[in-house]
Order: C-alpha cells, then structure tokens, then sequence
C-alpha cells in the first residue's frame, strides 16, 4: 500500500471519528451552567455524574489528562471561552485539525514532506489561537457589560435586595456573557458553596482586573461591614472612565497594532505562498549550506519578532 493510500485512509477515518465525537457530544451534553459547575466544583456527586455522562470516544482521554496540569489549564481555557468541549473532545479536535491540515497542504504542496510539516503545524495551532481569540472578546464584552451590572446591583442593594438577590437580578435583566458568568455564581450559591468561593470560581473564569475590584470589595464588605451599594457605586464611576480610556487608547493605537502585525507576517505570509507556487525556487536558498541557510533564517525571525514585540510595546498603554 502505497503512503499516499494510507495517509488518505487515515485523513477518512479521522473525519469519521471527528463527526462521531461531536454528534455523541451534542447528545449527550448538558446544560451550559451544569457543565461550568462540575468543572470548578469538586463535590462527589458532580464527580459521578461527570464520569456517567462522559461521551464514549473521549473517555479514554479525558480520564488521563483532566487531572493533569495540562488538562487542568486547558479545561480552564475552555471556560474562559465559552466552548462546549470536554478535554479528551479537545484533543480529538486537535489531533483532527493536525491530520487535516497536513493532507491538504501535502496535497496542495506537490506531495512534499516539508509540506505536510506547514500543515501540521498550522493545524497544531489554529484551534489553539481560535480559543484565545473568543477568550479576548469575551473578556472584552465582559468588561463593557460591568459597569452596567454595577448599577443593576447599586438599584438592587438600595431597595433593598440581598447580595444573592442582586446577582440574580444580573442574571434574569443583563445579556450575555455577564448573564452567564452570574447565573453560574448563583447556582453555586444555591447548591451551598459559599460565595466568597463562588466569586472566585468567577474570578478564575475571567481574568479582568476590573472583575477584581468588585470581587474584593464584596469580601472585604462581607468581613468588616460597611455600605456595599456606596462602595459598588464609587467602583462602577471608576470601571465606566476606565471602559472609556481604554476604548480612546484602542483607538489611537489601532494603526500602530496593525501595521506591526501586518508588516510581520508579511515575509512569512510570501515565504508560504512563494513554497507552494515555486518549492525550487525557495530551497535554492540552500545552495549556500545548511548551516549558513539555518543562521540566516533564525536571524529574520529574531529580527521580525523583536520588531513586532517592539511595536505592540509601543501600543499596550496601560490605563
């Protein structure tokens, strides 16, 4: 059999296995919130019935890497991003989107192995770079909806609304995600977790500096008493200026981001095209010597890099 045979066998067999994982996971999923809670939550029952309803294809997996720091940070990652994937359906995501990526840049590439190197790779990180993408723009929509939440809980507290109460009027009045992340607080809350627990469990979820503030304001108010609607209220007149600095300074460093971003993945982005068009042009490159081609070659990523790690420097103002 020849390995062009084998490798299109095995590109089959990995879709196959992929769109049965996804379709047993759409099957047998839950609900958004009970699937956050039985992350961060380590009671015995939400073990059990994790284990119980796991899907099929990933057990074997997830059994082995959800209890690694690994598998640990990457459940993590996936809260932070709102993606309904267990781990072990993350690896069979990855390990997809590595066997696909190289079958078609081998294929695409005259069927050479330095081909299929880019594919895999590309592959490698694409699902990788997706999750941090919606990562940053579910924190972004967060830190826009807070200061809104702050004054849905300052009209809460002041008529008179507990400080579960106020964050389940969050929940039920706000869109999401900041409904979400809430509703996920006051299930913990219901089912006995204490909320100083809870709101870090919150606080894990979404890294904002912001979400801080308000998290200690609440403990510190629950350990040494005091006006939580005054302090929410003084909290919320800050985050709001902060929300509106940070969105001028986006602004105005929109085209340095940009450009630095362009201008670096400009050779890279040639470097493949030229590959794929022309792969002899390209490893004529090589005639000078494998060692002096290697030098030449880290030396322009070392110089693109620094110039883009320069640039986004000069672009990250902090408010």
């Amino acid at each position: 059999m020849s390995l062009s045979l084998i490798i299109i066998v095995a590109g089959i067999v990995t879709i196959i296995l992929l769109i049965i994982g996804i379709v047993v996971s759409v099957n047998s999923e839950r609900s958004l919130v009970e699937q956050r809670l039985n992350q961060y939550l380590e009671s015995d029952t939400a073990k059990v019935d994790r284990e119980v309803q796991r899907a099929v294809l990933t057990d074997w997996v997830s059994r082995r890497v959800e209890k690694t720091s690994m598998g640990e940070r990457i459940a993590r990652d996936l809260a932070r991003a709102d993606m309904k994937f267990k781990v072990g359906e993350y690896f069979v995501l990855l390990i997809s989107s590595v066997v696909l990526g190289g079958l078609l840049t081998w294929f695409i590439g005259n069927r050479h192995p330095v081909s299929l190197l880019i594919g895999m790779v590309g592959g490698f990180f694409v699902p990788r770079l997706y999750i941090k993408r919606q990562q940053r723009v579910r924190l972004t929509k967060f830190n826009d909806q807070l200061s809104d939440m702050l004054n849905l809980m300052v009209n809460g507290l002041r008529a008179g609304y507990s400080t579960m109460q106020a964050m389940e009027a969050v929940s039920k009045e706000l869109p999401s995600p900041i409904s979400d992340e809430f509703r996920r607080v006051v299930q913990e809350m219901q089912i006995g977790i204490p909320i100083e627990t809870a709101l870090d469990n919150l606080l894990r979820r979404i890294p904002s500096d912001d979400l801080d503030f308000v998290v200690t304001a609440i403990n510190v108010q629950r350990e040494v008493g005091g006006n939580l609607s005054e302090i929410l209220d003084t909290i919320s007149f800050t985050i709001r200026e902060r929300v509106r600095i940070k969105g001028e300074v986006r602004t105005l460093t929109a085209q340095v981001r940009t450009s630095g971003t362009v201008l670096s993945f400009i050779p890279f982005g040639l470097t493949l095209i030229l590959w794929f068009l022309n792969p002899e042009y390209l490893m004529s490159f090589n005639q000078a010597g494998t060692m002096c081609s290697i030098i030449v070659a880290c030396v322009v990523i070392g110089l693109v890099g620094s110039g883009y790690f320069v640039m986004m420097r000069i672009a990250d103002i902090e408010v």
